[in-house]
């Protein structure tokens, strides 16, 4: 299949060259497009391939799960160890999501489109579509992380751009008459890999409603992607991660890359060190606690749990998520635990031999594994997926259930998940009351979408004893398992022996946290601003 990358690169350059130069690089401009920008089709949709850049963001989802207790991000200049920790402050905002690039750039192409002549109605109602599914997205995100933004439409000055914060609610509607506006207008399929259709649009509107509690919305947004029945899941869950599953029919949206032309650098930035990579962002140990045991029980239900070996007998997804010490990795068996390797040499992987070593003893293998399959780890074609099938699945599962409780839909539809992989059939007994599934339901979707970005938003908006969840796991030490390798053990998942742990941050979060701070550098330029509370 085409990607929208490629499109970008070849005939959308000649416009996107002039339609996004500076003037959508900053927010906000005063200045319109160049008039020589609206004339033909051609240029209506470079500039809409060029409404794509920034938003879709591969870099950033892979970075957000730093910000919850499965994953860590090392180094405090990317950005997310301020989410992890805790220390976000006004001069101190962590990764900023805080950005109006992408809606600037939709509103010029809805400003402007109807200059153009197009081949026929349903082609430009097709690209207003996809601008107005751009522009929603986009505020959903800023709306879900800062809480109530301004909405800004037209203006002919910086000055016009200058306006007091929505409440969350005023932005939640206008999101949603974009995407009710979206799809009476969107294709039914994407013409090519990157573009949004109804399926995305709906994703959008799903995962929104779930976010926000919005049980009937989500669950009805879920099911109108099942009933389009074009996607499914991939027989294969670890090829959802791999350049060669890039046309995976589980995708719905992802980001597109190019290698060497277009290419991602996140990937190298996460490989360990003896991998030349920085180990920037890794998965934590409680990531692994929360993976069932191959009978199906928790690790504290389960007698064939063994904490010397806590890698052995685990839900298959594990071991394609994590790349944990004693697998056999590149021709050698990896070893994060131990100060010296077999021969006496250094270990350049034990977490503190240096920076770029993991702190987890720990690295994510989505999108990492096999490492052959990148010719530069530094500008590579990896596609970080944004929507996938498996969380449509989740989202119907979880928002039915708080509607009504437990069904045989909803068994249904997690056992597709969990047969994928080799799990069995969900204990209908064991889980059969709301909360007994809830809790089922909560950690299917940690494991099943750890390091895509989701976990942070999840800790956020569950409850436990009145309280978001994330103010119970991000409060108190992060810890990485210390021990030895046993390379006589024939058993990868049994070369770990673990003696103990180490600390690798203390970490805090409290309830201001829900929100992140609005960055001074935003509020100098709009003293119309209010920081949240907290902060």
């Amino acid at each position: 299949m085409k990607r929208l990358s490629i499109y970008m690169l070849a005939a959308g350059m000649a416009a996107l060259s002039t339609s996004c130069s500076d003037f959508l690089d900053t927010v906000p401009k005063d200045q319109l497009a160049p008039s020589t920008t609206w004339q033909t089709e051609a240029d209506a949709k470079g500039f809409i391939v060029g409404c794509y850049k920034d938003l879709l963001d591969g870099n950033t989802l892979l970075y957000l799960d730093c910000g919850s207790d499965i994953g860590y991000n090392n180094f405090p200049w990317e950005g997310f160890r301020p989410w992890g920790d805790g220390s976000l402050s006004s001069s101190n905002p962590g990764q900023i999501l805080y950005d109006y690039k992408s809606i600037r750039k939709a509103n010029t192409f809805l400003e402007n489109v109807d200059k153009v002549t197009f081949s026929s109605d349903a082609v430009k109602a097709n690209y207003v579509a996809q601008a107005k599914a751009i522009r929603a997205y986009k505020y959903f995100l800023m709306n879900w992380w800062y809480g109530g933004v301004p909405i800004i439409s037209s203006y002919s000055s910086a000055d016009e751009a200058k306006v007091e914060r929505n409440t969350e609610q005023e932005v939640r509607d206008y999101i949603a008459k974009d995407l009710d506006e979206a799809l009476a207008g969107i294709a039914e399929a994407p013409e090519a890999r990157g573009y949004i259709a109804k399926g995305a649009v709906l994703a959008i509107k799903m995962r929104e409603a779930l976010y926000y509690g919005d049980w009937q919305k989500a669950k009805d947004a879920a099911k109108a992607i099942i009933d389009l029945k074009q996607y499914e899941l991939d027989p294969d869950y670890t090829n959802l991660f791999k350049v060669s599953g890039v046309d995976s029919k589980e995708i719905i949206l992802a980001d597109q890359n190019i290698e060497t032309l277009d290419g991602l650098g996140t990937i190298g930035q996460m490989y360990n060190n003896v991998d030349q990579g920085w180990s920037s962002i890794v998965p934590t140990q409680n990531l692994v606690d929360m993976y069932e045991m191959s009978d199906g029980l928790t690790k504290e239900e389960s007698k064939t749990y063994d904490a010397k070996h806590p890698f052995a007998n685990r839900d298959p997804r594990m071991a394609m998520t994590i790349l944990y010490p004693g697998r056999d990795w590149r021709g050698d068996v990896l070893n994060t635990l131990d100060e010296k390797l077999q021969d006496g040499t250094v270990n350049k992987n034990f977490p503190t031999y240096t920076d770029n070593a993991s702190k987890s003893a720990l690295t994510w293998a989505k999108y990492l594994d096999p490492m052959d399959q990148y010719g530069d780890v530094w500008s590579s074609g990896a596609c970080p997926i944004v929507f996938r099938y498996a969380e449509v699945l989740l989202t119907y599962a979880e928002a039915a259930n708080e509607l009504s409780g437990p069904s045989d839909e909803i068994y249904g539809y997690l056992n597709q998940i969990r047969q994928r992989v080799g799990m069995g059939e969900v204990d209908k007994a064991k889980y059969g009351t709301k909360d007994k599934l809830r809790e089922l339901i909560r950690r299917e979707r940690t494991v099943e979408l750890a390091g895509e970005g989701l976990r942070r938003a999840d800790i956020v908006r569950w409850q436990e004893d009145g309280k978001m969840l994330a103010e119970k796991v991000m409060n108190g030490d992060l810890l990485r398992v210390t021990g030895t390798i046993n390379y006589g053990e024939s058993e990868p998942t049994k070369r770990a022996e673990i003696t103990g742990t180490a600390v690798i941050e203390t970490r805090q979060f409290s309830s201001r946290n829900r929100y992140l701070p609005i960055p001074q550098t935003s509020m100098d330029k709009n003293p119309n601003l209010k920081q949240n509370p907290g902060y």
